[in-house]
């Protein structure tokens, strides 16, 4: 039996309800957006799933008449099967200024799709629902963040260790893979995901000829995260140019299976390197896509930093999608020094983390952060660096220089 977690979502929706006519929670197929809105809008809810056959023929028939809307908040489950309904519920909106007319869900980015022209610019909020975070699944509040820029961190934090954070990445955080304790089981789960994935809800939001091309790129792309991706490795490896190869990262990316992080460019441009960097978005489906063993990745150097790194990654951008005064970025310049991710405050502030797999920490690990501060940002703005590690020890080496448990993201 799969839970039904809190979702740390939840209260950033009800209140957007309040105040905006429309709301879009986007995230991929399985991550909780259905069960999630029918918690968030009960009695006076009028709930349509476009998985029903019968809901998603209405609506292709009478684009007009299914969003007609006399009960309070209706719920329209998988938009994107029906992206006609887009332009009516404009209008409708348009028409009355009430707020929490309509509460959407789709599990492709909308704003991505070529068959929608028209915008819902300041008639809609977006909110975004990823795979569960580990502090979702253990009932905890989201406040590293907050924590981390005040340097406010425990002096240590037992139970976790480098083999527990593997299985965590193993398990990934869709609710019902989660749920699942057989390794074996789970990576079929995985599997049957994606296959369903690519053949079924890929044909919604793009025109894919070649199916096979496609279940190899996802595998590639898989091997790819955490790293600054070179594309014309792949499209060597699956003889297709790059044009082909941007649309099909592009429909992968808008399906919420991979996502790219932008460099932090606000100065000093000739030096800094402008590629973004490329995440899978849920680590349980990397290690099953790409075979590995948690035994075997623990000796593994290479893929255990690759698998911890998109882990954290998972568990900061969910963070950072809680608040709207956090961005997400990542740095790295031409020779090579870099600081894996950036997190910056509307105020300006920094926020540097650095992410080991293993239990040692130096102070040479910092040397790159340090760097930073000296020559690009200059002391000019307020500047925290951590290092996530698989230690149990918050670690002082300078006054804003702090190794700290990966379990920090969620204790």
């Amino acid at each position: 039996m799969v839970n039904e977690y809190r979702r740390w979502q939840t209260e950033n929706i009800k209140e957007a309800l309040k105040n905006r006519r429309i709301v879009m929670i986007s995230g991929a197929r399985q991550t909780g957006k259905t069960t999630l809105s029918r918690q968030v809008i009960t009695e006076t809810g009028d709930y349509r799933s476009l998985d029903d056959t019968d809901m998603l023929n209405f609506a292709l028939s009478d684009p007009k008449g299914f969003v007609i809307n006399k009960t309070g908040t209706m719920v329209i489950d998988e938009i994107q099967k029906a992206p006609k309904l887009i332009p009516e519920i404009k209008l409708a909106v348009d028409k009355n200024n009430s707020p929490g007319q309509y509460l959407l869900t789709g599990s492709a980015n909308i704003l991505t799709l070529p068959t929608i022209s028209d915008s819902l610019v300041g008639r809609v909020k977006y909110m975004r629902l990823r795979p569960l975070t580990v502090g979702e699944i253990l009932g905890k509040k989201p406040g590293f963040l907050e924590r981390a820029i005040n340097r406010d961190f425990p002096d240590k934090i037992s139970g976790y260790d480098k083999e527990y954070y593997i299985n965590l990445a193993f398990r990934g955080g869709y609710p019902e893979a989660a749920a699942i304790d057989n390794h074996q089981q789970r990576k079929d789960w995985h599997i049957d995901y994606i296959k369903t994935l690519l053949l079924r809800d890929l044909i919604d939001i793009a025109n894919i000829r070649r199916q096979d091309d496609l279940h190899s790129l996802v595998s590639i792309l898989a091997s790819w995260s955490a790293k600054f991706m070179e594309p014309s490795q792949i499209t060597a490896a699956l003889s297709i140019n790059k044009i082909t190869l941007d649309s099909y990262i592009n429909a992968l990316v808008s399906m919420f299976m991979f996502e790219k992080v932008s460099p932090w460019i606000k100065t000093d441009y000739e030096r800094i390197g402008k590629k973004h960097k490329f995440y899978a978005t849920d680590t349980g489906i990397i290690a099953s896509i790409l075979g590995w063993n948690p035994k075997e990745i623990y000796m593994n150097s290479d893929r255990c930093g690759k698998l911890i790194e998109t882990f954290v990654f998972q568990e900061l951008a969910a963070l950072v999608d809680m608040n709207n005064k956090y961005n997400l970025y990542q740095y790295r310049d031409r020779l090579n020094r870099e600081i894996d991710f950036l997190v910056e405050s509307d105020d300006g502030s920094l926020l540097g983390i650095e992410v080991k797999a293993g239990h040692n920490v130096s102070a040479d690990d910092f040397k790159s952060q340090k760097w930073f501060i000296e020559n690009i940002i200059k002391n000019k703005k307020s500047y925290t660096g951590i290092i996530l590690y698989s230690g149990d020890r918050t670690i002082l080496f300078e006054e804003n220089m702090i190794a700290v448990p990966t379990a920090a993201l969620w204790i």
